[in-house]
């Protein structure tokens, strides 16, 4: 076979010049089977050399290299040839003679072989290129934007020049490839409407490619990324292109789909199976370190236990070899796997070290996170870090950079700051993002905090305040906002910023659409911050839309309403609306994103059928099953936990549909665990309920109800409203005929006797409210339903009053729980 290929490729360098080719010299380099044949003929025919001699040696010396692996390659020693220098000074002499397809190649070829971008022959190529540009073909424009893009020069007005022409004649390209090469190059200097059009104009393209043709995928994936853009129409088509070819998908291209995949948040069950059923058997065929540690980046965070153990084996094998970059992603990867080996940990560790002085800022940052994430046991080498980290500090003035490093190094375990470090924060804080100054007040914070010798220094922290509430009185774009908060979090900002963003986001409400929905969503969420007018505006931009909404953002935009239980005005419309338009969908959904559905819309007391008889039956089961151990542990724990809430909620609030309850183990277990032992705070509060009640016999704190929840304490009145000991309530109900709450076999649950009554008291921390208001959340507002669905009648406190000034005193503290555990029976 690679004799045949060897062959086809020889036969086609012969042939392709067409049957009128005559010149003698065209035709001998054309016969060339390498490099040192051209090299020959140039050094022969030096005077005889054309523009076209040159353009098409250049070219097929490039042809010969790509046709080698990337380990066979060997650009510097064509580069270095004497006679490849003769190539280049005959070259800038004939520019001007140059037919547009030979400059533009003979442009790509020098930079293909690292020619300096400020070499005067590349510059001169570049400059004749710009004269021409307007009169390039499609092609054309595609090969020479990727030479800028080889020169870095994403940002200049060349490149400017490239997206305009693009601009104007984007209705007549219909070659996908050729638009998806310049998609990818021309990113950076594209407004927000021509980045619409270019994705309407490629997902229209797409349907009519050829399904072999998957590069273009991996390069329209790729624009996505470069606009920050996770447009799921055209993701799910890129998908089912790579579904459609994995046979032809090599370690190169699994790895740099996975590594989209994951830049874009985008998650495919089915491809994530084929990749690592691909990739797993690729372990024992790659020994070079270069191809594993790439296997090991695309393998490691996909891979199960069997995988796991076979790659930490090879890697052990290739560890003493590896340079500084293949190091670097290496200690990414363990940190992504949650390695536990601490062998492996300590000799990357050791292999990094060696390497300390050539890594940047942002590498050395990630370094750290990286091994106090695997819990690396060093001093030593985090103080080395510590030190490089302040060196790096004190000599940067990049915004981003200097808030990261800051940051990182306070993540240490001994961080410490000097006055040096310090001054260079202050004069960056006018060009700093959100997310910058979010970054650098918490991490100031916490330093102040760990050296009180700088707390001359906290006069920053108001400064960082101002600039924050600048930069949010300035904003005017929603999305450029998004761009600023989406990694904003902390206390800092909690306290000093959150209610002046949301005035923002309440400002800028108009430009809420369906393509940005989901972020404000997600935000809104993420700070529990309940903003009525935010959420009506999302519920009508919803309605009014959701034909232009993916399904598979319904969950993000349903679950505020749902997390801070709150209902807007069009309440039925809007969960009807998209209840129907995920009945319509149902097949798109992975598995465990089905179940985080059905507990979000169970939390707003709504119960689509179809979605129940979708989850709770046995095929979906077994897949959701097998899915869950290509899952992260977390979201793994997650998806059982959600299942769990989802069955209980089904089972209590629509036993019309018969579905069983099967999580009383799982529950049991999970008590267990978390439930061995009480708090010091809740022993006090139970001797304290002891003395209101009779005794602790007659309170059981911690206590499991049936279908599996906890809560803080419980408690039996008789029909005289007087507390039952539990010892007695055994007796009591032991004479009775045992009728059994759903499964718990527990006699002490068994139905009480007329007029006795079963209490439940739940003391609420912040977490049960929303962040503004004390507005009761959608999980402890199911609960209470829950709770009263199974006979309990549920107090619960919440601790803005348990810590207030009126119950600062113990028996303040016993006449509140007294009128509570007692207010039903006097009223």
């Amino acid at each position: 076979m690679l004799r045949l290929r060897a062959a086809y490729e020889f036969f086609w360098r012969v042939f392709r010049l067409g049957p009128k080719t005559v010149n003698p010299l065209l035709t001998q380099i054309n016969e060339c089977i390498n490099e040192e044949q051209i090299f020959d003929i140039v050094g022969k025919n030096k005077t005889k050399l054309s523009e076209k001699h040159v353009g098409y040696a250049c070219k097929i010396l490039w042809q010969f290299q790509k046709e080698k692996p990337d380990l066979m390659r060997n650009i510097l020693y064509v580069r270095d040839h004497p006679q490849f220098l003769t190539l280049r000074i005959l070259a800038k002499d004939k520019i001007e003679l140059m037919d547009d397809d030979i400059l533009v190649d003979v442009l790509h070829a020098m930079l293909r072989f690292a020619v300096e971008a400020h070499d005067p022959l590349i510059e001169h190529l570049v400059m004749e290129a710009w004269r021409r540009i307007e009169r390039f073909d499609f092609k054309m424009l595609s090969k020479f934007s990727t030479c800028l893009a080889y020169q870095q020069m994403h940002f200049s007005p060349l490149m400017g020049k490239i997206a305009d022409i693009v601009n104007r004649n984007l209705d007549s390209m219909q070659d996908l490839r050729t638009l998806s090469v310049l998609m990818v190059n021309i990113s950076s200097v594209i407004s927000q409407n021509f980045c619409e059009r270019l994705v309407n104009k490629t997902e229209l393209l797409l349907d009519t490619t050829d399904p072999l043709h998957f590069n273009s995928s991996i390069r329209i994936m790729q624009f996505l990324r470069n606009i920050r853009y996770n447009y799921l129409p055209l993701l799910e088509k890129c998908n089912h292109m790579f579904i459609s070819n994995t046979k032809q998908l090599n370690l190169n291209t699994l790895s740099l789909i996975l590594a989209l995949y994951q830049s874009l948040q985008f998650n495919n069950f089915p491809f994530q199976i084929l990749a690592r059923e691909k990739l797993s058997k690729m372990i024992a065929l790659y020994y070079d370190p270069a191809s594993f540690v790439k296997l090991f980046v695309a393998l490691g965070p996909l891979a199960g236990p069997t995988e796991e153990k076979e790659l930490m084996l090879a890697l052990q094998m290739v560890m003493d070899v590896l340079t500084s970059q293949q190091a670097l992603a290496v200690v990414i990867t363990m940190e992504e796997m949650n390695c536990k080996d601490s062998h492996l940990i300590e000799k990357i560790a050791s292999i990094l070290y060696k390497y300390l002085h050539v890594y940047k800022p942002v590498e050395l940052a990630q370094i750290t996170k990286s091994l106090i994430h695997l819990n690396l046991h060093n001093s030593e080498f985090f103080i080395i870090l510590r030190d490089l980290l302040l060196s790096h500090l004190k000599n940067n003035v990049i915004p981003g950079e200097i808030s990261m490093l800051v940051h990182v190094i306070a993540t240490l375990p001994f961080p410490h700051l000097d006055e040096l470090g310090l001054s260079r924060v202050e004069p960056i804080l006018p060009q700093c993002s959100l997310s910058d100054l979010c970054t650098l007040a918490s991490s100031l914070s916490k330093w102040f905090q760990y050296d009180h010798s700088y707390l001359d220094n906290i006069k920053l922290l108001p400064q960082l305040s101002a600039y924050a509430y600048r930069r949010l009185q300035k904003a005017n774009n929603l999305n450029v906002l998004w761009e600023e908060l989406k990694y904003v979090h902390g206390e800092w900002f909690e306290e000093e910023l959150l209610e002046e963003t949301i005035l923002t986001l309440q400002r800028l409400a108009d430009q809420i659409t369906y393509r940005n929905i989901t972020n404000l969503t997600t935000f809104i969420v993420k700070t529990s911050y309940l903003s009525p007018p935010m959420l009506d505006k999302v519920a009508s931009v919803t309605i009014q839309q959701i034909n232009k909404i993916h399904p598979l953002a319904l969950h993000s935009i349903l679950l505020p309403f749902s997390v801070l239980n709150y209902d807007p005005p069009q309440k039925d419309e809007f969960f009807g609306t998209c209840i129907q338009h995920l009945n319509s969908h149902l097949s798109l959904f992975e598995p465990h994103i089905l179940v985080f559905l059905g507990f979000t819309l169970a939390l707003s007391e709504y119960f689509p059928e179809d979605l129940i008889k979708e989850i709770f039956n046995i095929k979906f089961l077994a897949k959701l099953d097998s899915q869950l151990q290509y899952l992260p542990s977390f979201l793994n724990m997650r998806t059982h936990s959600r299942l769990m809430e989802f069955n209980r909620a089904v089972c209590l609030e629509c036993p019309e549909f018969e579905i069983p309850w099967f999580h009383h183990d799982y529950c049991q277990q999970q008590y267990n665990k978390v439930n061995s032992s009480i708090t010091v705070i809740q022993h006090k509060i139970y001797k304290m309920l002891g003395k209101i009640l009779g005794g602790p016999n007659y309170v059981k704190p911690s206590a499991l109800t049936p279908y599996g929840y906890t809560v803080d304490f419980e408690y039996i009145l008789d029909k005289k409203k007087k507390p039952l000991p539990y010892r007695s309530q055994l007796e009591v109900l032991n004479k009775l005929s045992c009728v059994h709450w759903g499964p718990d076999t527990d006699n002490s649950r068994s139905e009480l006797p007329p007029g006795t009554q079963r209490v439940a008291l739940e003391f609420l921390d912040s977490r049960a409210f929303c962040k503004n208001i004390s507005h009761l959340k959608g999980r402890s507002a199911m609960k209470k339903r829950h709770l009263e669905i199974l006979g309990y009648r549920v107090i619960q406190i919440p601790y803005v009053v348990w810590n207030s000034m009126e119950l600062s005193t113990k028996n303040a503290r016993m006449e509140y729980l007294r009128e509570h555990l007692f207010a039903e029976a006097k009223s």
